[in-house]
């Protein structure tokens, strides 16, 4: 009886292991995860007004100066009103109280530029959340209290409501007319929360609440 003869086996295409599989894998959920950006900022303001404001103010009092300087120089003399004022400022003392408010008056206006300088401007206009770092959106300040004054008068009990954004914090007031009080402003509170969130902004304040009964 002869004996059957073993079958050869079958070749057995390689599949990638788990170990291969894995970087393959990351590589996806990295590509699938939504990209990060810091929090959307204001943009900065053009600041017309006082950049044209300055410019007129230097390029006057240095048009003035080079005319009285070109009259010394074709022979005439001094202008009375530059002759004073280095006779003021050669003998008056510093100490002196015009002096020292001059000083004040002078170091503020450059302490304001500075700050106009530095900061972004432009307060009527919130930041939103948005997808990507290159996108930009805004909403307009007196849109958005509008948005949240409207969501506060839904409130069962609320005669009239008042909404104002600061930098860090919303202050709203509301006059209850029926209802406990602190039932009203815990749900204004809860509903104030809810359409801050529907706007989507990039950095959102703190909500003060605050109630007061009010006769029918």
């Amino acid at each position: 009886m002869e004996r059957d003869q073993d079958t050869p086996a079958q070749a057995v295409r390689p599949t990638p292991t788990d170990a291969e599989a894995t970087p393959t894998t990351e590589r996806l959920t990295e590509e699938a995860r939504p990209e990060t950006h810091p929090a959307g900022r204001r943009p900065w303001s053009a600041r017309r007004i006082p950049a044209a404001l300055t410019a007129l103010v230097l390029a006057g009092a240095a048009a003035v100066l080079l005319f009285d300087v070109v009259r010394v120089r074709a022979g005439r003399s001094a202008a009375a009103w530059r002759g004073r004022l280095v006779d003021e400022l050669a003998t008056r003392p510093l100490d002196d109280t015009f002096i020292q408010i001059g000083a004040g008056v002078i170091a503020a206006l450059g302490l304001w530029l500075i700050i106009l300088a530095l900061s972004p401007g432009l307060r009527r206009q919130l930041p939103l959340r948005t997808p990507g770092p290159r996108m930009a959106a805004v909403l307009d300040r007196t849109a958005a209290e509008l948005q949240m004054r409207d969501a506060a008068m839904r409130v069962p009990g609320v005669s009239a409501a008042r909404v104002k954004f600061f930098q860090h914090r919303i202050a709203a007031r509301a006059d209850v007319r029926f209802r406990a009080p602190a039932d009203v402003q815990a749900e204004l509170r809860t509903v104030l929360a809810e359409q801050l969130d529907r706007l989507a902004l990039a950095r959102p304040p703190h909500i003060d609440v605050r109630v007061r009964p009010r006769s029918k």
